[in-house]
């Protein structure tokens, strides 16, 4: 199955192209994997062709246009798909129209610098958990979480996780139950969430409108 990610990285104008990486979400470890040495995250730490392709890329070369820096198949394999799932496009766009929260586990945003932020992708859909939901939007339907790190690891990740299904566990029976409509069992979740993330981590929530909803009070 894969731990599916997806990576965006930043261009000169701003801009991002959109990658997509099947084992990149495992412990979040694309963090440290991608580099100005290793711009997709391999293990070759001298890939003339990879900084070439997306110096390329973050001055605006498009997709299709790729296909002349992948020919060699002595080249070495890599974490992230060279080739972009789409090219030019807004962090606003990436949340709302391309990230899908149910089989997207994580997100990571490279700056021009390469800072990598490493997002965990939370779902907000409730199909799972209730018995009159049939089913929940995917793409553009949850939030996205920044973790803290301590040693390179990741520190309460698994346990925002665990605490955030116990959140759509009560939240499933309070719909089942009438307490709830989903307009309110959505508000809800959002709110909740907040607080469970408070200060110490960044939550952003798409709400279909550019800028994202900072859900959080605080941020760092």
């Amino acid at each position: 199955m894969g731990h599916r990610a997806l990576v965006a990285y930043e261009r000169t104008d701003g801009q991002y192209t959109l990658h997509y990486s099947h084992w990149g979400a495992a412990n979040l470890k694309l963090k440290h994997r991608i580099s100005a040495e290793s711009p997709f995250g391999g293990d070759d730490t001298d890939s003339k062709w990879a900084k070439q392709l997306l110096a390329e890329l973050a001055d605006g070369l498009e997709a299709d246009a790729v296909d002349g820096y992948l020919a060699d198949e002595d080249r070495p394999s890599t974490v992230v798909e060279p080739k972009p799932r789409s090219t030019g496009l807004s962090l606003d766009e990436i949340v709302a129209d391309h990230l899908d929260y149910l089989h997207h586990e994580a997100f990571f945003v490279v700056s021009t610098t390469f800072e990598v932020t490493a997002y965990r992708t939370l779902w907000f859909g409730l199909q799972y958990e209730s018995e009159t939901v049939e089913q929940g939007e995917t793409v553009g339907n949850g939030a996205l979480a920044t973790v803290r790190w301590y040693d390179g690891e990741p520190v309460g990740d698994g346990h925002l996780q665990g605490q955030f299904a116990a959140l759509k566990d009560v939240v499933g029976d309070m719909l089942d139950k009438g307490v709830f409509t989903p307009s309110t069992a959505r508000q809800y979740v959002k709110r909740k969430l907040a607080e469970r993330v408070g200060d110490r981590q960044e939550l952003l929530i798409p709400t279909g409108e550019s800028p994202f909803e900072k859900a959080s009070l605080n941020h760092s």
